[in-house]
């Protein structure tokens, strides 16, 4: 996929970005920046992508993103208003030196890795309490805020791994793929065909699944199932609808067929998916 290449800018009084996003600019199409990211929803909900990651994000849910790794956050619905505040920083906004010292060792694992996680449980609500305060700060008092919320990340256990060691080769391949992937976005509720996307693509369907699978890391029905099952799962914990309604309305026609893959990718049923939530 063509990755947009998104320019970061800092006030010249600060060494790193701390910014509320709104609608539009919180919709960013499929983009990388050298920059880390921390990003905390306070608005809306829909699919993120990150590297080769599919997964739904909604209101204080929290990511934690490597610096050129490429990302999407997409709102289920074009009127929603989205809004997420932003921290953007680079390896070395706090000069050379720093991260090698002995007692910066959290931080520089964390920073060392091109992964994505999203942040949950006590860690969750303690980096979103301190990003409200970096957002406030100002000075001194922001940079160590910042420092202190990346020591915690590296030192704890409480966030999920959702791409790991992630290569982008976004910059070598044809961008039409983005028009595949908003194809998918818009029709992924309903049946969709390998000659409908490789006729977009404008490729035979064995050029596409190599294309596809080359530049998102999984085959196209890998990620249309990742869609529908992030589509599901907002579905299953922000609802009382029935689950065989929430099947349907996911984009299958088949009630094993829907609980199978959501087993493979949940690792649990559909039903124990709802009943943690609701815990």
């Amino acid at each position: 996929m063509k990755t947009i290449l998104q320019k970061i800018t800092n006030d010249s009084s600060q060494s790193f970005a701390c910014r509320v996003y709104q609608t539009p600019q919180f919709e960013t199409n499929w983009h990388k920046h050298p920059e880390y990211e921390l990003i905390l929803i306070q608005k809306g909900h829909g699919t993120a992508m990150i590297g080769d990651c599919v997964c739904d994000y909604s209101v204080n849910d929290l990511f934690f993103i490597a610096g050129n790794l490429p990302h999407w956050f997409r709102k289920n619905h074009p009127k929603m208003m989205g809004a997420a505040l932003v921290i953007h920083f680079t390896g070395n906004c706090w000069g050379d030196g720093l991260l090698q010292m002995t007692e910066m060792k959290a931080v520089q694992t964390l920073l060392q890795k091109n992964n994505g996680i999203q942040l949950e449980k006590a860690l969750k609500k303690e980096i979103a309490d301190s990003m409200q305060l970096i957002h406030r700060e100002k000075g001194f008092n922001k940079l160590m805020l910042l420092l202190q919320c990346l020591h915690k990340i590296g030192l704890s256990a409480q966030y999920k791994i959702l791409t790991e060691d992630f290569t982008d080769t976004g910059n070598v391949v044809n961008p039409v793929i983005e028009q595949i992937i908003d194809f998918s976005f818009k029709h992924y509720q309903e049946k969709v065909t390998l000659d409908q996307v490789a006729a977009i693509a404008n490729m035979s369907v064995p050029n596409f699944c190599r294309f596809f699978k080359k530049n998102i890391k999984k085959t196209y029905f890998d990620f249309l199932r990742d869609l529908r099952i992030s589509h599901a799962c907002k579905l299953l914990t922000a609802s009382t609808q029935p689950i065989l309604d929430i099947c349907y309305e996911s984009g299958y026609k088949s009630w094993a067929h829907f609980s199978k893959q959501f087993k493979e990718v949940k690792q649990q049923t559909p039903s124990q998916y709802r009943k943690m939530y609701l815990l």
